[in-house]
Order: structure tokens, then C-alpha cells, then sequence
């Protein structure tokens, strides 16, 4: 039996004990997967990875709002992946030749259900509207799919910041305030929380063939908005970095065509 949990605050709304067990039964494994509730303080999640590592556990994801704190608990005890570094956040924890190690799946699970949909990323235009820890992790992959990457932030100097930081390591990405998003776009990636606020985003000089918003499970203006697109929500992203966790912690592939999911 492995024994797996998730760790956030909320975390009652979670699909990923779902997720997971639908992966399991796939392969034919065995398995526990739970979720685990934790008081938002830096102390109290330390304590839980810690007993639950401790007590034999393999794996543990992380969603809001430790991500940062399991990313600056592996900076500090442990090993963190490539992209763990790049998005300054862990959603996946495991060990690692004894220690402590972070990953971030979120990205890869972000291009990984964009080409599964058949989106070409290769030398396509890809607009991310956000500069948070989202667009962060989003980025490295993008760019690994070999696309042209431009974010846009409400704020442009947090924007530029996220540009510099990239190309510290090579990689170049172009930086825009919001109010400069016009023109056209292969696609164009909602990586800030406006779906789930409610906010408005200012999107009336722009087009793309595909609109994808990392949110699911809320109407979401921004998809509505490019009505003559390609429309996806952020469900797909959530099972592919899932899948990419799995596979770290179990080492058997996991066939999506084979999962049944009821979400």
C-alpha cells in the first residue's frame, strides 16, 4: 500500500484523492491518498510533511497556500527539481536519496494538455496575462515547447521583473503591461485569479485561436470572451500535472486513454 496525501487550506473541494485513485486502479496499484487540512502558519506544515515522511508516506502534493513554503522547506533541508526553481513553488513532494525533494508539475501539466488537444506550441505565440507564481511555472515548459512567450501583467514592472529573473538563466520572454494586450496570438494563457474573483480583464484588442484559462469549475469571462476560439479550462492542466506526480512517486506510466475519471 502508498500512501499518498494533498495538503492545503481549503482542502475539502480537492479531486485529487479522485484523480489519484483512478490512476492507481489504471496500473493496478494499490493505493491511499488523502486530504490533509493544515493551518496556514509555517510551523504547522513543516510538522505535517515532517510526520507524514516520517510515518512511511511516499508522496504529498501541495496546493494554496504552501506552495512557497514547501519550495523555501526544500531550499533549506532538501533538493528542489529545475522547475521547482524556476516557478519559486512545490506541488509535489517526495524523497529523494533521503532527502526531502520538490517539484513543480504544474507547467509541464499545463503544455501537456494543450499538445494531448493537439495545439501546436512549436514557434507559436503564446500571451500569458498574469505574473504571478501561475505564469512562473508555466514558463519554463512553454519555452521548452519551443514557443514564443509574452506576459502581460497589470503591473509592468512586476512583469519586467519576472522577464529579467528569466533571462539571468538564458531564457527570454517578453514583458507587456495589460493595457498593451492587442494584435493576435496562436494562444492566450489566463494564469490570474479574475475567474475566480470575479474581476475583469480588459481583453477587447486582442484575438487568438486558443483561449486557455488555468481556472475550472467557475464560469470564466475570459473564455466567454473569445467565443470564437478554442476554448479550454484549467481541468486537463490539474489531471496531467497529477499524472506527472504519480509517475515521480510510483515510476509506472499512466495512459490517460485507460483512466477512468468521474469528476
Amino acid at each position: 500500500m502508498h500512501h499518498f496525501i494533498v495538503i492545503g487550506n481549503p482542502i475539502s473541494h480537492s479531486k485529487s484523492p479522485a484523480i489519484h485513485a483512478a490512476f492507481a486502479c489504471s496500473v493496478g496499484l494499490d493505493i491511499s491518498y488523502n486530504r490533509q487540512f493544515c493551518p496556514n502558519d509555517f510551523g504547522s506544515f513543516k510538522a505535517v510533511i515532517e510526520a507524514f515522511f516520517h510515518g512511511g508516506g511516499v508522496g504529498a502534493n501541495v496546493t494554496l497556500p504552501f506552495k512557497e513554503m514547501a519550495f523555501d522547506i526544500c531550499q533549506e533541508v532538501g533538493t528542489l527539481s529545475k522547475y521547482a526553481k524556476n516557478a519559486g513553488a512545490v506541488n509535489t513532494l517526495a524523497i529523494k536519496g533521503g532527502k526531502l525533494y520538490g517539484d513543480n508539475t504544474d507547467g509541464r501539466g499545463l503544455v501537456a494538455d494543450l499538445v494531448g488537444r493537439g495545439v501546436d506550441l512549436h514557434d507559436k505565440t503564446v500571451a500569458i496575462l498574469g505574473a504571478g507564481g501561475a505564469t512562473r511555472g508555466a514558463i519554463l515548459p512553454l519555452i521548452q515547447s519551443s514557443a514564443v512567450v509574452s506576459v502581460f501583467n497589470r503591473t509592468l514592472a512586476k512583469a519586467q521583473t519576472l522577464a529579467q529573473e528569466f533571462a539571468t538563466q538564458g531564457i527570454t520572454i517578453n514583458a507587456h503591461g495589460l493595457d498593451e494586450l492587442t494584435g493576435h496570438f496562436d494562444v492566450i494563457i489566463n494564469a490570474t485569479s479574475a475567474t475566480t474573483t470575479g474581476q475583469s480583464l480588459d481583453l477587447g484588442g486582442v484575438s487568438t485561436d486558443v483561449a486557455y484559462d488555468m481556472m475550472y469549475g467557475k464560469p470564466s469571462a475570459f473564455l466567454e470572451h473569445f467565443n470564437t476560439a478554442k476554448q479550454i479550462d484549467g481541468m486537463g492542466m490539474l489531471i496531467n500535472q497529477a499524472r506527472l506526480s504519480f509517475e515521480l512517486w510510483t515510476g509506472r506510466a499512466v495512459d490517460l486513454d485507460k483512466v477512468v475519471l468521474d469528476l
